[in-house]
């Protein structure tokens, strides 16, 4: 297997090799701290390697918060973290000018006061509980990597990750984010209850000795020299029609498959191809391989489509999970 042709000089092997120990040894150390939940940790790690943002859907006092403040240490990264609120501003995240006297003119000066945005990893608790134009601010940021204030624009840190949280119980009182929003994300990742040995062992570390940090398994610019990486992984011309033509296949008005046409109101648009291929090479290359498989596109499919494919009313009133629409989808689209 290879690395792309354009950067072959780029890239020898000796460095590739290190940079896949390292995303090796990133997923144990927060498997240390994280009890279970490894599927969810692969995909937390996918999402950074591509470059992307994740939003975590689950119920409180699953670990969230643990999880992203672990992948911080773990990547040596600053970490910040919003409670998101029906009265938060968008100044509150992004930062606002504040008046102050210069020691040595004793003129009064405006000075752009950065929020909590500027930093490396950001959790954005329950990110639905704050108004549409906090969300927009946040996720304005997200997409633009900076923040423009009173005319002037402030980039912000490299690599930038943003972990949003929903609460999926309690909708009373939020502000669901509208597609066009959700589509920044580049996954949607559930995170489910522990086992019934894994909660034990959650139970019994937690009210002992406590929790420990994770180690950190990188820095920042190994992190920054792995996101490079990812995108030069190879797919083929074959795959590369293959994860077209299941995004294609959402779409209720271009589709074959009768589980899209009965179930679903709304497919993905052209972004998700790209979200699609993206996080199946940063799958590929957290499996040790440097060229894109069938199976890393069939398991990127539910994180990636799952918040981009909106079901209908009667898939809402017969309860039918956008799994099982998605994986009637993966069954029935083949590859050349």
């Amino acid at each position: 297997m290879r690395v792309s042709e354009r950067d072959a000089t780029a890239w020898n092997e000796s460095e590739v090799a290190d940079l896949t120990a390292r995303v090796k040894a990133l997923t144990a150390s927060m498997s240390k701290v994280i009890i279970g939940q490894d599927n969810v940790i692969e995909s937390l790690v996918i999402c950074l390697l591509a470059g992307g943002h994740a939003l975590v859907e689950g119920v409180p006092g699953l670990g969230k918060t643990l999880l992203v403040k672990s992948l911080a240490q773990a990547t040596d990264m600053q970490f910040r973290r919003v409670q998101f609120t029906p009265d938060l501003m968008p100044s509150d995240i992004v930062g606002t000018e504040i008046l102050e006297e210069d020691t040595t003119t004793h003129q009064r000066v405006f000075r752009f006061q950065k929020g909590p945005v500027f930093t490396q990893v950001l959790l954005a608790d329950e990110i639905n509980r704050a108004p549409p134009k906090t969300q927009s601010a946040l996720l304005e940021a997200m997409q633009e990597r900076s923040v423009t204030f009173a005319g002037q624009t402030h980039k912000l840190p490299q690599p930038f990750f943003v972990l949003a949280t929903q609460n999926p119980i309690e909708q009373a009182g939020t502000y669901p984010l509208p597609e066009a929003q959700l589509d920044r994300f580049l996954l949607r990742i559930d995170v489910g209850y522990p086992t019934e040995d894994e909660e034990m062992m959650m139970v019994s570390r937690t009210t002992h000795a406590g929790l420990q940090d994770a180690q950190p398994a990188m820095d920042v610019q190994t992190l920054l020299r792995l996101q490079m990486l990812v995108r030069d992984i190879e797919i083929g011309d074959h795959l590369l029609r293959y994860a077209t033509r299941l995004v294609r296949a959402t779409r209720p008005q271009d589709t074959k498959v009768a589980s899209i046409t009965k179930h679903v109101g709304w497919g993905a648009g052209p972004r998700a191809g790209q979200a699609l291929v993206l996080a199946s090479k940063a799958r590929a290359l957290m499996h040790g391989r440097l060229a894109v498989t069938r199976e890393d596109i069939g398991e990127m499919l539910l994180p990636v489509l799952a918040h981009r494919v909106l079901r209908n009313f009667e898939a809402e009133a017969d309860g039918v999970a956008i799994a099982d629409i998605l994986q009637a989808l993966r069954n029935e689209i083949k590859v050349d």
